[in-house]
């Protein structure tokens, strides 16, 4: 998303995603990265573009939540990315209002255990994989 609501209209309302953002993308871009952007929050949902990809960064927590949270109700899951842990969330937040009256729809609370389960696992993959391979092939070589 754009860090100016509107993504600046060309300079007309601002000039931060022009001067900041898309060169902060194009850096990206040429490390061979997919990344594209950035996008008027607005109009980006209002016109479903959020399906034609697998992630979405929102500059700021309701330019993100507030249409996740419309979309994906009962069913999705937050993730912070970018923390040494990790931390995911149901789609309903804390919900104390509903706690204990056995109201709460468990959908999103157990995609959430499951999506942290899964990203724990993979980052322990991820690390396993790419931590001096070449002493752990020796080491294993060698047993």
């Amino acid at each position: 998303m754009g860090l100016n609501p509107h993504c600046g209209d060309h300079g007309v309302i601002g000039t931060e995603d022009d001067e900041m953002i898309r060169p902060t993308i194009a850096e990206i871009q040429n490390e061979g990265k997919l990344v594209y952007g950035p996008y008027a929050a607005d109009g980006f949902f209002g016109s479903e573009s959020y399906k034609n990809f697998d992630a979405i960064l929102a500059m700021y927590h309701d330019q993100g939540l507030a249409p996740f949270k419309a979309l994906s109700f009962g069913e999705g899951v937050n993730f912070t990315a970018g923390l040494n842990k990790v931390r995911t969330s149901p789609d309903h937040g804390t919900a104390y209002d509903i706690a204990g009256k056995d109201l709460a729809n468990i959908n999103s609370f157990k995609e959430a255990v499951f999506s942290g389960i899964q990203i724990f696992k993979t980052r322990r993959e991820y690390k396993s994989l790419t931590e001096n391979t070449l002493k752990s092939t020796h080491q294993k070589e060698n047993r």
